[in-house]
């Protein structure tokens, strides 16, 4: 299963360590969105998109990602780390991909270290995170998504 993974992580990094952890599973090529580069995600059998939460949101520019390059019809699939809550971050792709016609198979999410604001002045929140307990849910959900399209269940 050919696996394409957009992606924003930035900060320290935690949502880029999940999906490292993910890549271990299988084809994945992770796409960092701030790359500006034009991508054809048409080749792929499934198309992940991932950041951390800012404000209860995903970063806008995974939101403007998918909105421009997800194709008709593709299953999707959301990553999120979070510092206190990831709330509903994923409503806004989840709305792209009903409007493109794409099935979403799923969403991950975990906390992660966030010292953004007023955190700062506590040294942060979630410390210690993602952990390698993290890790490895991220990489079970990860061959959990594998079997449910190889096995033919969204074919």
């Amino acid at each position: 299963m050919k696996t394409a993974i957009c992606y924003y992580s930035r900060h320290h990094g935690n949502t880029r360590k999940v999906l490292e952890a993910m890549a271990r599973e299988g084809d994945i090529d992770l796409i960092d969105v701030t790359a500006r580069r034009a991508v054809q995600l048409e080749g792929y059998d499934c198309i992940g998109f991932a950041s951390g939460v800012y404000a209860l949101h995903l970063h806008k520019s995974v939101v403007a990602f998918a909105r421009q390059y997800l194709p008709q019809g593709k299953p999707v699939f959301f990553v999120c780390t979070y510092g206190a809550a990831r709330g509903s971050a994923t409503r806004e792709l989840a709305d792209i991909a009903r409007e493109k016609n794409c099935r979403v198979l799923g969403e991950f999410g975990c906390k992660g270290y966030d010292t953004f604001g007023p955190f700062r002045l506590v040294g942060g929140i979630a410390k210690g995170h993602p952990n390698q307990k993290d890790l490895e849910n991220a990489r079970r959900f990860y061959r959990t998504l594998q079997g449910r399209l190889t096995g033919g269940a969204y074919k």
